[in-house]
């Protein structure tokens, strides 16, 4: 009992150095401003300590929304100058009405995991003043919904769409590497990373070719003005991301399970019953490979084509309530093979982000091979809320090992073979899924 008390100081110690007043920084250096789906997780980890505070990450970032329901990446912290891209670079009030004016943000979004945070608060607090807090926020979180499933699905396929790998959460994974092959890059404005300073080993990051697309692509959505409509005419890089819309419908259906206490718009229920009805049959129709076994992400500007490469983001569908038996068998069975967390190599059996032996693999490389605490925190939930609760709690204590060792230092991912923590150590969603194993 003592060590794990000793664990969750430690983790809630990391959560207090990473506090900002209001909203959480992902790591003491390497990511010094609010990040959209890392607040969600830490909020989730606060909520077992301090919902007052918990709610707030996801108020302090909900204030920076725009106008047409989007939830920005970055909401950016105006006492810290050393990260790249900044709000200059982004240019979004400048370019797009529907941006704040304050506080400054990123033109694009993030999985979308804010409302299961919020129902986690919601299920732990008789507290009238919180829940009415809640009460508030909730139509903020119908219209960031809405905003997915209409703008970034215009074709109702089920399927949300990204504008850039940056959306994803999973940055560099290979699942980018053919659409940006496609990207031809134009004139870049010079720049300077500041991210390879902060870790070890700048090969762990991404290459400077792979930046470069990056910032093209930034500069592409600049003149299209962040206009979801331009975006579509004439943008290089629109995929459908399997794993965005599988989170989706997870936090979708937290929605529906509130809304008879925080919603007001009966059209909204309407609504949101229809997302995810359209969301689970657009994964089992458009993205799911009866061969692989996986979901896939698709190519539009290739037809709607599978991306056939072997990923974390493939195990998504057990996100979904109510996934079909048989495929959800398919994918815990997926979970556990050589290919996933049953790969023999592999010191701890937890899902890597991209399987080893694939294309674009790389033991070290960021989301090309390591793993991450929150992908496995989402799959254990997954695994749980479907029936898997045996499959659930074998994930979780694989993870608890690996991250409870003194070497870890809640670690932003980690080398499969032996454990090695890499990127920035004290990372804030990593105390949290902490926070949240420990607590269950």
């Amino acid at each position: 009992m003592n060590q794990t008390q000793n664990y969750v100081d430690a983790s809630l110690e990391v959560l207090r150095k990473n506090d900002l007043g209001h909203s959480t920084k992902p790591a003491p250096q390497l990511y010094p401003h609010q990040w959209s789906w890392d607040s969600a997780f830490i909020a989730i980890g606060l909520a077992h300590t301090n919902l007052d505070r918990a709610l707030l990450e996801l108020e302090t970032l909900f204030n920076a929304q725009w106008k047409d329901g989007r939830v920005p990446h970055i909401v950016f912290n105006p006492a810290s100058t050393d990260y790249f891209p900044g709000p200059d670079r982004w240019m979004c009030s400048e370019l797009n009405s529907d941006a704040p004016k304050e506080p400054a943000t990123s033109g694009i979004i993030q999985p979308p995991v804010h409302a299961l945070a919020v129902a986690t608060i919601a299920a732990k607090s008789t507290d009238a003043a919180l829940r009415a807090r809640i009460k508030t926020l909730y139509p903020k979180l119908v219209a960031w919904h809405r905003y997915l499933l209409t703008q970034r699905d215009p074709e109702k396929l089920g399927l949300i769409t990204i504008y850039h790998p940056w959306e994803s959460g999973t940055d560099n994974s290979p699942r980018w590497d053919a659409p940006l092959a496609n990207v031809t890059v134009g004139n870049v404005p010079a720049y300077t990373r500041r991210d390879t300073k902060h870790v070890s080993d700048p090969s762990e990051r991404p290459s400077q070719a792979e930046y470069d697309r990056f910032l093209w692509l930034v500069e592409c959505l600049k003149k299209a003005k962040y206009d979801d409509s331009e975006v579509y005419k004439t943008y290089p890089f629109l995929v459908k991301d399997a794993l965005m819309s599988s989170i989706f419908a997870l936090s979708n259906h937290a929605m529906i399970g509130m809304f008879h206490e925080f919603g007001t718009n009966e059209s909204d229920l309407a609504d949101m019953k229809k997302w995810q009805t359209r969301v689970l049959d657009g994964i089992l129709e458009h993205s799911w490979s009866h061969e692989k076994k996986l979901a896939l992400d698709l190519d539009t500007e290739k037809g709607c084509s599978q991306i056939q490469v072997s990923t974390c983001a493939g195990l998504s569908p057990i996100l979904i309530p109510g996934l079909d038996p048989k495929i959800a068998r398919q994918v815990v069975e997926r979970i556990f093979d050589n290919d996933f967390a049953g790969h023999k190599d592999m010191k701890y059996a937890v899902v890597p982000s991209t399987t080893p032996g694939t294309t674009g693999f790389h033991p070290r490389a960021y989301w090309r091979g390591p793993s991450w605490p929150p992908i496995n925190w989402l799959y254990w939930y997954g695994l749980k809320q479907n029936g898997f609760a045996k499959e659930a709690e074998a994930l979780k204590l694989s993870n608890l090992q690996l991250l409870e060792r003194p070497e870890a230092k809640f670690g932003e991912y980690f080398e499969l073979i032996n454990g090695t923590q890499l990127g920035s150590a004290d990372q804030s969603w990593t105390a949290a899924t902490v926070l949240d194993w420990l607590a269950k």
